[in-house]
């Protein structure tokens, strides 16, 4: 024998404690601490080497098991592989128990040889609290089929009742049962490309209401499809876009008796109510996600990023899940009635809003809806003129170094003129609404209707009302 050979005896090597075997050079055959650990007499501490976990990609196993030259020990294929494992507990088992059915008084567990420095005991203690636990479950099965009566399977239960009646008022359910009938996916194609977004049917004659953004590829010659929630199609055509509030109106031909959506309002809002959010995103029509008011009167620029400050919307802030495709889709209260349209989201990339026709950006749970209020006029002026009258006071504006917005050149015979606004004059309020920004301004003053009047306050604590005025937006 030589000092190398794995089967020479050194008399002096410890035992090991159960089977009196010596430990080949490189630790016990099956032990649990692995070919190269330390042996629990020598009181070093065991190394574990387990394979780096692989799991399955639908169970979650670990494959792994059974296929290494050293199989589990813990495992069924560590037995059948024909690895010599030692049991935990000593033959014959000291707790099987004399008797017709092997119950009896157990006798008392044989003296266990001192450990040093307790370690292989506490890896005996985490061992038996597994198997322990196996064990324990394959005794509640065995008894759960014999002395508790025959083992009940889900599988053989009976199906419950069906559903039936309506979905609870106020629930999400509810609000989609009323208005996922009325809101139809448009595709659109022109010239310059093709996409799709959403929109939700006003009138039993045909009238949709979407985004500008959404159509607008299609505004000069394009064609457009809109695919109701039965499946039916009906061709559109544009009747009239508004690109500074991102609001369009089409009308489809050859469908009758729609089914028009119940218009809410957007002035009695308030931070933390539910909503709900009905498109396609991503072409998955009939999409519902829900969610809350996450804020109000939030300036963003209508299209996203690309809008510029005439563009700026006074928007709803909500978490509810909107992407690219929810576009023109209604946001809508617990009574399912439409109190915003979803129209950008917020993009990460960016930092701006993100118009949904234009970016792929994701969910991230800031979207932006035009206030309801705000569309309704939008799209009455637009079906009974053909055209969008905007807003206006006639005064160009910037941020001011302090806060608040700066104005600047003033439009001869505007409504800032007449009102005696001064270029220079700093704006930081309307009426009781505070105004940080040039676009906080702009979008305060969108959101209201031509001829309102509104207390203006500037920074050298004078007010000035001012009657708004309002302006055809030229058709493109």
């Amino acid at each position: 024998m030589t000092e190398n050979d794995p089967s020479a005896h050194d008399p002096a090597a410890p035992r090991h404690p159960e089977t009196g075997q010596q430990a080949a050079q490189g630790g016990w055959a099956g032990s649990p601490y692995g070919d190269q650990a330390a042996t629990p007499e020598s009181g070093g501490t065991p190394q574990y080497s387990a394979p780096e976990p692989s799991y399955h990609a639908v169970t979650g196993a670990d494959p792994s098991y059974g296929t290494q030259q050293t199989a589990n020990p813990w495992s069924a294929q560590g037995a059948a592989s024909g690895q010599t494992q030692q049991s935990v507990y000593p033959n014959p088992n000291p707790y099987a128990q004399a008797g017709p059915a092997g119950y009896g008084t157990p006798p008392a567990p044989p003296a266990q040889p001192k450990r040093s420095g307790g370690k292989l005991l506490a890896g005996v203690a985490l061992v038996a609290l597994l198997v322990g636990g196996i064990a324990g479950g394959a005794v509640g099965y065995l008894t759960g089929g014999t002395a508790n009566g025959p083992v009940g399977n889900a599988l053989d239960a009976p199906k419950p009742a069906q559903q039936t009646g309506n979905a609870p008022a106020g629930s999400v359910e509810a609000v989609a049962q009323k208005l996922s009938p009325s809101v139809v996916e448009l595709q659109v194609s022109g010239q310059q490309g093709a996409g799709e977004g959403s929109g939700f049917v006003i009138s039993t004659d045909g009238y949709i209401l979407t985004n500008n953004h959404v159509v607008e590829v299609a505004a000069n010659g394009g064609q457009i499809q809109a695919v109701f929630q039965d499946g039916k199609k009906a061709a559109a055509k544009v009747v009239g876009r508004d690109p500074t509030t991102d609001i369009a109106v089409v009308k489809v031909s050859g469908v009758n008796n729609l089914t028009p959506v119940e218009i809410g309002r957007s002035d009695d809002l308030r931070v933390g109510q539910s909503v709900v959010a009905i498109g396609s995103p991503f072409e998955l029509a009939g999409t519902v996600t829900s969610g809350i008011v996450s804020s109000l009167h939030r300036p963003v620029r209508a299209g996203g990023g690309q809008g510029g400050q005439e563009t700026v919307m006074d928007a709803v802030q909500t978490d509810a899940a909107i992407n690219p495709g929810n576009s023109g889709g209604p946001l809508a209260n617990m009574s399912g009635q439409v109190i915003g349209i979803n129209s950008a989201i917020y993009s990460p990339q960016s930092g701006q809003g993100q118009g949904q026709g234009g970016s792929e950006s994701g969910n991230v749970g800031i979207g932006f809806a035009i206030p309801i209020d705000q569309a309704r006029r939008t799209a009455d002026t637009i079906i009974k003129t053909g055209q969008a009258v905007q807003t206006y006071i006639g005064a160009q504006v910037t941020d001011a170094p302090q806060g608040g917005a700066k104005l600047g050149a003033i439009t001869p015979g505007s409504p800032a003129e007449k009102a005696g606004l001064k270029s220079g004059d700093v704006v930081t309020k309307i009426d009781d609404r505070n105004i940080d920004t040039s676009d906080t301004l702009v979008a305060a003053i969108r959101t209201r209707a031509p001829d309102e009047k509104a207390t203006f306050t500037l920074a050298d604590g004078r007010t000035v009302e001012v009657t708004l005025g309002g302006q055809p937006v030229p058709a493109n």
